[in-house]
């Protein structure tokens, strides 16, 4: 971080970490300006692509987040790629499950022009992608994941999409969705924009309602209502979840050895998915 905006001549003086995950998050307090260190040192072609997005978006008028203007980007420092994003406001402020669908309802009527050159999204893909980082993980659970991954891989062949296939957010959150400082909700990490059926937009709403509580019957009937389909009354559901909760605790355990709030939460996860039980009690990270 420190190397990237040595080059950028910005000031990282007094620079705060937000998170931690795929990519390491800072706020500068120079100016209103968020660094993203890319987990991936391979990720540079994805943060191109995150980039070319983000600019897009902009002469669309679509509440996103912008790249910082003249800041030559991504670029790479110490083999990690980096890239520079305008702040939303000073302090995190995270918007509504409403606004959530009413975004990705707007969005997904957006035609994308071939110029993004946005990928297919495979799912598999980055499961494999999440194996080959998977660290302390013991081989016992190593096994059971990979088990569970191949029967998912059957069943998501078979799925039937009832909604059309086109641009997808691909991590469609509340924890993606910030208040500006003008208290408009704006969509955030643009990294896994893609063309993929759009269930994928809006499973992680459901998960979160449905398995683990995190929203309430109300915020989720909002989000139905305001997007306009419930994909908990596709019989594709449960595969999806399946599916999309296996990669939530391959991501998990990527960080097993080298942080032990990730490990516990491991831990938590792969039992609950060994014997069924419970989800309420799973922390979001």
């Amino acid at each position: 971080m420190h190397e990237a905006c040595r080059g950028a001549g910005l000031d990282c003086g007094g620079a705060k970490l937000l998170r931690l995950g795929s990519n390491a998050v800072y706020r500068l307090a120079s100016s209103p300006a968020i660094v993203r260190v890319a987990r991936d040192p391979d990720s540079a072609a994805g943060m191109e692509r995150a980039v070319r997005v983000a600019r897009w978006l902009e002469s669309e008028g679509f509440p996103a987040t912008r790249v910082l203007p003249g800041v030559r980007q991504p670029v790479t420092a110490a083999g990690r790629v980096v890239t520079f994003w305008e702040s939303a406001q000073d302090a995190e402020e995270y918007g509504t499950v409403k606004e959530l669908a009413e975004l990705l309802r707007r969005l997904h009527r957006l035609e994308q022009p071939k110029s993004l050159g946005l990928p297919y999204f495979d799912p598999f893909a980055k499961v494999g992608t999440y194996f080959a980082g998977l660290d302390g993980v013991g081989d016992e659970n190593r096994a059971f994941l990979a088990e569970r991954a191949a029967g998912l891989g059957k069943a998501y062949d078979r799925l039937d999409f009832v909604l059309p296939f086109g641009l997808i957010h691909g991590d469609a959150n509340i924890g993606n969705l910030l208040r500006d400082r003008d208290g408009q909700a704006i969509l955030i990490d643009l990294d896994g924009f893609a063309v993929a059926p759009r269930e994928w937009d809006l499973i992680l709403t459901a998960m979160y309602y449905d398995r683990y509580g995190w929203h309430t019957r109300t915020e989720y009937e909002a989000f139905v209502h305001h997007y306009g389909f419930d994909v908990m009354n596709w019989p594709g559901y449960p595969v999806l979840a399946d599916l999309r909760e296996l990669m939530m605790v391959l991501w998990m355990g990527q960080q097993v050895s080298t942080d032990t709030k990730s490990a516990e939460e491991f831990a938590r996860r792969v039992t609950a998915l060994r014997t069924g039980g419970s989800r309420k009690d799973w922390r979001p990270f």
